[in-house]
């Protein structure tokens, strides 16, 4: 039987989860913490009259928070972490605002002769909206707007008032962990393989109601400790449509055949397309490839850290399968260090590369100079 999280756990989960859909769905939220409040809203999807309305709320005082990633390309800030705020002045349109944080926008490099930006950094808020973007899989920049009253009161008054949602800063930046943390069996059955007939599906659900996330089980990989296992990233065009463009396709496979072939193992599934950043933002991130990018140029160009993935989800589902020892099919460290961080003991890292093709012998290229893969 499941376990349930704290109420107040729980609360900020969904809160997250439903602020994330407003995003999407081109509403403001409010977002605050101990030091204030502000208004938030995607700068992906902003139009003519939500810009209107946002302006309305916030007297004009408006301002575009970019990673400092996008804004490194656009030449405001050096290379690095961080968030980068840009007041907004009267004259900006959603045009100039989509040009601004899609480099795959037709007017992209069109930028007015006029536009003076002046980067600030950004506070623990607008790093809260950047990642409520980026969870909403939308592109990570954010409108944001300060409240003028500090107090946890007016924040409440203000949402209320105006049919906001409130989220607090605190419960976006924990949300990952939270949400991961919270995992639990909720299904499973059979599903006879090409590559093992002795094959199950486990469904984990959290608390939230979010995404779910699925676990191949073959055979008996708790009993075989350690369990040969493999962390496997979806990945809608590799997987399903067998693209040529990557190596998903065959490394999943692959993994299975040698799981029906030792008689037990699990392969988990897990809701990473685009190594974290959604497949919209994946298609994107081909477009820019096509231009001459490599993949961690692309995904830096459209504001996102080479690689986006946690794994905490990873090993919690191993624990609930019983598992807390593995043999890991992988050719990324990254992932080694992660479960290792997660509490999991990883016994041995077998290699796992698969035959390179004409269109994806640049992306494994990429992967051993720039990634840190051991190809």
């Amino acid at each position: 039987m499941s376990q349930s999280s704290p109420p107040d756990l729980t609360a900020g989960m969904v809160a997250v989860d439903r602020a994330a859909g407003e995003l999407r769905r081109n509403s403001a939220v409010v977002i605050d913490d101990e030091h204030g409040a502000m208004l938030a809203q995607a700068a992906e999807t902003v139009t003519a009259d939500s810009l209107a309305a946002l302006a309305r709320l916030s007297n004009g005082r408006i301002s575009l928070a970019l990673t400092a990633r996008r804004a490194s390309v656009l030449k405001l800030v050096g290379a690095g972490p961080g968030i980068v705020t840009l007041p907004i002045a009267d004259a900006v349109d959603g045009a100039v605002i989509r040009s601004l944080i899609d480099p795959t926008c037709p007017a992209a490099a069109v930028l007015p002769d006029a536009l003076i930006l002046r980067p600030e950094i950004g506070d623990s808020r607008a790093r809260a909206a950047i990642m409520l973007a980026k969870l909403a899989q939308l592109l990570p920049a954010a409108l944001i707007a300060p409240l003028p009253d500090r107090t946890a009161e007016a924040a409440a008054r203000f949402a209320a008032e105006h049919d906001l949602l409130r989220v607090p800063a605190r419960a976006i930046v924990q949300y990952p962990r939270h949400v991961a943390a919270t995992l639990q069996r909720v299904s499973e059955a059979r599903v006879p393989l090409r590559a093992a007939e002795n094959a199950r599906v486990v469904g984990f659900r959290p608390a939230d109601g979010s995404a779910e996330q699925f676990a191949i089980v073959i055979g008996d990989p708790a009993g075989h400790q350690p369990a040969l296992c493999r962390l496997h990233s979806e990945c809608f065009t590799g997987d399903l449509l067998g693209s040529l463009r990557c190596d998903c396709g065959p490394q999943l496979q692959a993994a299975l055949d040698l799981m029906g072939e030792a008689g037990h193992g699990v392969l988990l599934y897990l809701a990473h397309e685009g190594r974290g950043i959604g497949l919209i933002n994946k298609l994107r991130a081909y477009q820019l490839q096509d231009c001459g990018l490599d993949t961690v140029d692309a995904n830096q160009h459209l504001g996102f850290e080479p690689d986006e993935r946690t794994y905490r989800a990873a090993a919690v589902m191993l624990r609930h399968l019983g598992i807390d020892r593995v043999r890991l099919l992988t050719n990324n460290p990254a992932k080694v260090e992660a479960l290792v961080r997660e509490g999991v003991s990883v016994v041995e890292r077998i290699p796992h590369a698969t035959a390179p093709n004409r269109h994806n012998l640049g992306y494994l290229t990429t992967k051993a100079s720039r990634s840190g893969h051991l190809l």
